[in-house]
């Protein structure tokens, strides 16, 4: 544990600039705690505060334009693959699109503060064509904001982490096997809770392919769209209703029990979907099935969307 404590103090901004860099590209990485250790160590005359901060921001800065520049460029793809790689499906496409949607780059500001919103919120922003300077500066005040209360609260009680650091110290390598056992017990917390909602939401799906030939057969059957209306703006499936996303619970589909429902959103695993096509059969529709891939596996499949 000294060890640690040795080299956060010997190389304590290439170490607050990889932690930040790291968990803003979304590894389930914390750089806050980090980010106070240091603040902590500043009354001690180690660090620089500006320089700190101006670290802290930089690093925010970069990770955040390497996916504002790849949603600029690969748009539902990189916004999927983010979905997929999530350890909390509560943060899932839909979220973010609902809040982006309502506050624009404004929710930048407060966006490091949520986890899991910040990666997502990024890409957004260069897919829905956000500006670059517009998506900088807010961005840049939300990383200061961000990394600015966690070195005040650092500075502001070093003594009291100063001696937990010191209890620590004292334990050794139980200091910081308690510290992984935290962190592991944390990362096995959130699989589980993806793990679960996925096999509750488990029933049978409709491939696109199976759908396109529905269309060619003029079988069209009944399509749901659970995504926001920031998402729908990139185009639908031809004939897709929207669902709104604030009254999706409340939703009820007019329709024969025996009516085809189709239910797509913008996330891999169709978590949204699913939960609409359940709701759907609590109200008696059998034949409704979440899309395999969503709007993503449409698209790529080459088949047309109508704005």
């Amino acid at each position: 544990m000294s060890f640690l404590f040795d080299l956060i103090e010997q190389y304590g901004l290439l170490i607050v600039f990889a932690n930040v860099f790291v968990e803003q590209l979304g590894a389930p990485i914390p750089a806050y705690p980090t980010l106070v250790i240091t603040g902590a160590m500043l009354g001690r005359g180690e660090l620089s505060a500006p320089l700190l901060l101006a670290v802290a921001i930089g690093s925010a800065l970069l990770a955040d334009t390497i996916w504002y520049e790849a949603g600029k460029r690969y748009g539902g793809r990189v916004m999927s693959t983010l979905c997929r790689i999530s350890i909390s499906p509560d943060t899932c496409v839909r979220q973010t699109a609902s809040v982006y949607a309502r506050w624009g780059a404004w929710s930048l500001l407060v966006a490091k503060f949520i986890p899991g919103f910040a990666s997502l919120a990024s890409a957004l922003a260069g897919m829905v064509g956000t500006p670059r300077r517009t998506f900088i500066l807010f961005d840049g005040l939300g990383a200061a904001l961000w990394a600015g209360s966690a070195i005040g609260l650092g500075s502001l009680f070093s003594s009291g982490i100063d001696e937990l650091l010191v209890a620590l110290g004292e334990l050794g390598k139980w200091g910081l096997l308690l510290v992984a056992v935290a962190f592991a017990v944390f990362i096995a917390k959130k699989l589980w809770q993806r793990h679960t909602l996925l096999r509750s939401l488990h029933m049978a799906r409709v491939t696109v392919a199976e759908l396109k030939e529905l269309h060619d057969q003029g079988l069209t059957p009944t399509v749901l769209d659970v995504r926001t209306p920031l998402l729908q703006q990139q185009g639908r499936i031809p004939g897709a209703i929207a669902v709104p996303i604030e009254g999706m619970k409340g939703f009820v589909l007019e329709g024969r029990p025996d009516d085809e429902v189709i239910v797509y959103c913008a996330c891999p695993n169709e978590i949204s979907a699913a939960q609409l096509a359940s709701q759907l059969r609590r109200q008696g529709f059998q034949r409704v099935r979440p899309l395999t891939g969503g709007i993503d596996a449409w698209i790529a499949a080459g088949h047309r969307v109508e704005k």
